[in-house]
């Protein structure tokens, strides 16, 4: 017999969505690693196309590492990305099929059906991985950690600072902190959504 799931109160849910915003500069305070692990351990349940998991991350604390990644982001995506501190860079990793057998046991043959399928594992790595970098998000701000998540950089060129050994593919950079700076631009003023009956229709 299954039992309901209990609901989430509203101060958590506001905590998690209304009440946060983008952060572009971040207070002062190192970011513990294990924050970034455990949000990553609790974002992993989240589901998936076949459960194919095909999101994987380089986390850069300050230094030459991330200094030469920066190198290829455009705008002032460089210099907010210098001064958080913390920034994860979300990729997928082209080969996920591999671990097919792995984490879809119950369906045999994925992992050889798919080798050949390149444009379709490509399609579906980046759809899978920017779900779950969704989900990363959230549950970075449920450990207390702010996110400021941007897509403006060159990613073939921080693919060749990071993962040219991995063969991942950057979609995207979380930088993270603990909570915004007193800058006037540390964050923007909050835009507006489209409420439900704007943005769904029930038929």
């Amino acid at each position: 017999m299954t039992t309901a799931t209990d609901i989430v109160d509203r101060e958590t849910m506001h905590q998690l969505f209304e009440g946060r915003h983008t952060t572009n500069l971040f207070s002062d305070g190192d970011v513990d690693l294990s924050l970034i692990q455990q949000a990553y351990e609790d974002a992993r349940w989240g589901p998936t196309s076949m459960n194919c998991q095909p999101m994987r991350l380089t986390v850069l604390s300050p230094g030459e590492r991330r200094d030469a990644v920066v190198k290829h982001f455009k705008g002032d995506n460089g210099e907010k990305t210098s001064a958080a501190p913390m920034t994860v860079v979300v990729a997928y990793d082209p080969n996920w099929h591999q671990h097919m057998p792995t984490l879809f046991p119950h369906v045999e043959g994925l992992r050889e059906k798919f080798a050949g399928r390149e444009e379709f594992r490509e399609k579906m790595g980046r759809d899978n991985a920017h779900l779950q970098a969704g989900y990363l998000i959230v549950a970075l701000r449920a450990h207390g950690l702010d996110v400021g998540p941007m897509a403006g950089l060159d990613a073939p060129g921080v693919d060749a600072e990071v993962h040219a050994e991995t063969g991942w593919k950057t979609l995207m950079v979380l930088n993270v902190g603990h909570g915004p700076s007193e800058h006037e631009d540390a964050q923007y003023p909050r835009g507006q959504r489209f409420s439900f009956t704007q943005a769904a229709q029930v038929l």
